[in-house]
Order: C-alpha cells, then structure tokens, then sequence
C-alpha cells in the first residue's frame, strides 16, 4: 500500500487530539499502530541492553558494598563522578507449598492457629466455576465479584480470500 507523504509520525501523534486522531483513514491508523509497535519493540530491547550495560558497571561494585554491609540482597548507595547509583537487589521468598502446607498441619495439631503464622488466598478458577452445576454457582456467587480490565483494540489486515 502507498501512503501518502504527510502520515503523522509518532511525535506528531503525540499532538494531535484523540479526537482528531480517531478520524484518519483505518489504514493510517494501521500504519501508526505498526509504527508504535517496532518502536516499542526497540524500546523494550534498548532497555534491556541498558540495564545490563548498568549490571556489568556496577554489580561487582554493589555485592561488595552489601556484602560490607553484611547483607546479600537490598538496596545500596555508589557513587559514580557526580552521581549516585542506587542498587538494588529485591530479596526475592518462595515457599514450598506442599511442605509448608504439612507445617500448617503440624501446627493445627499442636492446637495453635496456623493462621497466625501462614496466609492463605482462596480463589476459584474461572474455568472450574463455569464447570460447577448450576445450584452450585449460585452458592458461590455471593463471593464472586466481576470487573473489567482495560480495553485494547487492535488493527489487523483483512484476509481476502
């Protein structure tokens, strides 16, 4: 397809009102969205090789303060020229669910609240509710609360056969 000379770019979408935006032709509208996405694209892959580019400046520099700090995770102070380089590195807990699930058990039959100690979600997957017989869902129901999340629209090609 040929477009004409004046697509708006992305910066000059930018300044467009959403209105006016909403009245070009769909196949402008598709080529914009194309736009946008490689340059997200290239967005995203530019950040990643700028946080590495940071981890291999500063990661050795950052466990060495930690670790003087006598810690292996958290967030540490650099300085760099004029500038300070916060590092941080989340302390990051998974549990075993089936033995902490045995902990939980333990701790019921010692005739303490497990409560106390272990928090517990309950949830339904959406899957196994729609397969639940009907007089069963109604009892659900009252549990159940249904949002929405944020639209999206996408444009495709038509495929002419």
């Amino acid at each position: 397809m040929t477009y004409p000379q004046n697509i708006p770019g992305v910066n000059e979408m930018l300044s467009l009102p959403a209105g006016e935006l909403a009245q070009v032709p769909v196949e402008l509208l598709a080529a914009l969205q194309a736009e946008l996405e490689h340059a997200g694209k290239q967005l995203k892959a530019a950040t990643a090789r700028f946080g590495t580019a940071l981890e291999v400046r500063y990661a050795t520099r950052a466990a060495e303060a930690r670790r003087a700090c006598g810690k292996d995770t958290g967030t540490v102070r650099l300085v760099d020229g004029d500038y300070a380089v916060v590092a941080d590195l989340p302390k990051r807990v998974d549990w075993d669910q089936d033995k902490l699930a045995g902990i939980a058990a333990s701790i019921a039959a010692a005739g303490d609240d497990p409560a106390e100690f272990i928090d517990t979600k309950l949830t339904v997957a959406e899957r196994k509710y729609s397969a639940l017989p009907e007089a069963w869902r109604k009892g659900f129901e009252p549990a159940r609360r249904v949002g929405s999340g944020k639209a999206s629209f996408r444009l495709e090609p038509v495929k002419t056969p």
